[in-house]
Formats: C-alpha cells, structure tokens, sequence
C-alpha cells in the first residue's frame, strides 16, 4: 500500500536480481552464443565452465535449489525473476542462460531419503549437471493417472521396470532421471510410484524423436530393467503426489521464460519500427503498428501478473494449482502471439536466420503442449469454477 492507494511492485531484492541477471545475459551469455550456429542449444564446453564460475559468483547457480546442497534457494518469484531474463538469448527457450546457470535437479528430489539425496541431488547441484523427468508415454502425457501404462514390478531386493516413455527431454545427457511406472494396476493414481534410474542402467535404451526445435527430447524404452529397492523416492503408490508438485512448480518458470522471449522479440520489433522508413514515414508512426505494439505490451504485462500471482501464492505457502494453470495458458499464448506480431513487423526479415524471432516462433509452439497442453489447463480453472459454485464459495 502507497500513500496514493493500492499499488504492488517486486520487492527491492527482487528487482536488484532481475538487474543482476539482465546485465549477466547482456555482456556474458548473449555474446557467447553470437558466433555459434544459429540453431545451437550449448555453448561449447570451455566457454560454458567459464561462464559458469562468473555464474556461481554472482548467485545465480542452480537457483531452485536448497541453499544447504549448493544451490541459491530462491523462492518461486525469485525463479520466476531469474526465467524471464535467462531466457532472452537465442537459445533461451529450452537452454536458459545458455546453461550457464547450471541445470537444478527435479524437486521432488529432496523429498528423497538423505542417502538419495546425497548419492544423486548433491553430485548434481555441484557439476551443473542435466537430469531427466520420465512421465509421458505414447498412450499420453496431459492424463498421467490413466495414461501411465509403465510397469514396476518388485523381485527381491529390485524393481522391475518394463514399458515405454516418449518426449523426454535431456534424458541422452543425463547421468539420472525420475521415471514414474505403475506398482498397482488398478489402482489409478493411488498405483503409481516414483523411481531413480541412471542412464546406463541395463535395459534401459535411448533413441532421440525429431521435433520442430533442435534439440531433441528422446524416446525411453525399459525392458527388463531393474533398479535396486533404494532407488524407490518416497512412498510406493504415492509417486503421482510427486508428479503433482514436480508439474505444478514447474509450470510457473515455464510461463515466466515464455515472457522473456515475447519481452526479447518486441524490443526487437519496436527497435526496427522506430528506424524502419517505409511510404515516408517511419513504421512506428503508423497505427497498424503501433496496435501491435500496445496489444503486445498489455498481453506481456498481464501474463506477468498471472505468473507472479501463482508464484507469489506458492511462497505464502498457499494452494495456487489454478493459478499455475492459468498463468501457464496465458503466458505461453501470449508469447506466441507477441513472436507472431513481431515477425509480421519486421516482414521478411522477421523469418531470416539473422535475427532469432523464427527460431523462437517454432520453439514457442512447443510450449503451448508441453508442461500439459492449453486445453487441459482450462479443464483445471473450468472445473474450480464449478467445484467452487457447487460448493456456495466464493471465487
């Protein structure tokens, strides 16, 4: 609350990281990656360590997780502060920061024994490695509780694992990863548990699935694989609790990343309206343009209040799935729409490979299915609303 009335803004903490991390992707990451091939989503190995290190230095390493194991601790906002700015590079959709933040471990993770969370979390957060998170297969991924059909099966002192999972993302280059596999057929989601498996694991292969983006997500096929008892993260039958955390969490950076790119490509657009002359005058002093550029700006700026409204409501410890479904349709969409309205600005020059808006426009499809598809998302506000008239609460 201000003098003149109700107002909210970030916290001072939290602007002066956005400022940090803003700068960080400016003079370090951004002309890292301005010699590599337009599609590239690493940055070559030497140049990764080094950015790095200034990474960890300036508090931006593995920033989800726990202080105590390496990480930055940031709450959610924070997170989402650190996504929307990590992603402003030509890779930034799916290689935030270039990687130069290091990559945080899946946070079910922690909810692991200490003898888990030593073996596989720690390693992890120290080394900046990538980890996978196994839950879609090819009966579908939006409707995990009916759709998953991997089996575990317990022998001794070992689970059993045979079916398969598709469009995992990283799994090639991972050293471990989460794979949820039903325990009790019939069962529903009260029959799924949670496993960690390490790549290398027998019976376990890999094949990559082309997609739109470069970097490809790859195909799991489990026959016969076995892992030990240990390997089972928390309670046996309450593995989809985990998925539910793992997706919802996650879903709030994933809108919030989505904005940095609408952010990146209308300073893009606008840069060029302003110098851009066309039928004598300048693109920016016609009003086609200029509605593109207003309707690109409110959308950004409302998504954003969506976000930080989900992630403000998780750190008050609040429940916010609704908030997180809404924010994750809003902000994808919108960030497409924001690519799209910049492209057609720029013209041809919008789909050259010089700039990187067509890049982002084929990674943005993605986002609108993956971390569940648009249409599940307004299912899960449409059934609140409902639930909450039945119930007589109010909204």
């Amino acid at each position: 609350m201000t003098m003149d009335g109700w107002a909210w803004e970030l916290p001072d903490e939290l602007q002066q990281l956005r400022k940090v991390v803003r700068d960080f992707m400016r003079h370090e990451v951004r002309p890292a990656e301005e010699p590599l091939d337009f599609d590239a989503y690493e940055l070559p190995h030497d140049v990764l360590e080094d950015l790095q290190k200034k990474a960890r230095a300036a508090g931006l390493w593995c920033v989800a997780s726990p202080v105590e194991h390496g990480g930055s601790g940031m709450s959610l906002l924070a997170q989402c502060v650190v996504a929307e700015q990590a992603s402003q590079c030509r890779m930034g959709a799916y290689t935030p920061a270039a990687g130069t933040f290091g990559w945080d471990p899946p946070n079910v993770i922690w909810k692991g024994t200490p003898e888990q969370i030593e073996r596989y979390a720690v390693p992890t957060v120290a080394s900046g490695g990538k980890t996978f998170v196994a839950i879609t297969e090819p009966s579908g991924g939006a409707d995990p509780a009916r759709a998953i059909t991997t089996n575990a099966v317990q022998d001794g002192d070992e689970w059993v694992i045979n079916g398969t999972k598709v469009f995992i993302s990283a799994a090639d280059s991972s050293d471990w990863g989460i794979v949820f596999a039903r325990t009790s057929p019939g069962k529903g989601r009260q029959g799924i548990s949670c496993f960690v498996v390490e790549r290398g694991t027998p019976g376990l292969t890999m094949r990559p699935i082309p997609v739109i983006r470069s970097w490809y997500p790859c195909e799991l096929s489990f026959v016969d694989c076995r892992v030990p008892n240990d390997n089972l993260l928390g309670e046996e039958g309450r593995g989809f609790d985990l998925a539910q955390e793992w997706l919802v969490h996650g879903r709030v950076p994933y809108a919030a990343a989505t904005l940095g790119i609408a952010s990146a490509a209308l300073d893009i657009a606008i840069e060029h309206a302003v110098n851009r002359e066309t039928f004598g005058s300048r693109l920016a002093d016609k009003q086609a343009i200029q509605w593109m550029l207003a309707d690109s700006e409110i959308e950004i700026r409302a998504a954003r209040g969506l976000v930080y409204e989900a992630a403000w409501r998780a750190d008050l410890g609040r429940e916010f799935k609704v908030e997180a479904s809404a924010a994750k349709v809003y902000a994808t969409e919108t960030a497409g729409r924001v690519v799209d309205r910049c492209i057609q600005i720029l013209g041809g020059l919008g789909v050259t490979k010089e700039l990187p808006l067509e890049r982002w426009y084929r990674e943005l499809r993605i986002k609108r299915i993956g971390e569940g598809p648009s249409e599940v998302h307004r299912m899960v506000v449409a059934r609140e609303l409902i639930r909450s008239e039945a119930a007589g609460r109010d909204r």
